[in-house]
């Protein structure tokens, strides 16, 4: 996009954001109504959550289940004919290609 399209809708929007509609103090009866946003359980949560399943994944070892998994995973696909693993390589290679190209388009076009 070119400057000037980008400076046309950023006043556009900052302009739409500064509107104000009259609803008859709506709105701020809604926000009131609203349930007071969760404090600290919330943001403690996540982390314990976290520090568990890391606790868990050492005791039970996961890095071996994950090492068993892989290789269950490599032995199936070198099993597979030639074909096959032609095929994967190739819907790889092509999705790769696109996304790139993609990519090059996207930045060529922010250059303009």
């Amino acid at each position: 996009m070119t400057e000037d399209n980008e400076q046309m809708l950023q006043q556009f929007f900052n302009e739409a954001a500064r509107q104000q509609i009259a609803d008859n103090g709506f709105t701020e009866r809604v926000i009131r109504q609203l349930p007071a946003r969760t404090g600290w359980f919330s943001r403690l949560w996540t982390p314990f959550c976290i520090s568990v399943f890391a606790v868990l994944f050492i005791v039970f070892h996961g890095w071996e289940l994950l090492a068993i998994h892989f290789e269950g995973m490599l032995h199936s696909i070198a099993s597979q004919p030639f074909t096959t693993n032609m095929l994967i390589m190739l819907a790889i290679f092509f999705g790769l290609l696109f996304v790139g190209t993609g990519e090059l388009i996207s930045r060529n076009a922010d250059s303009l």
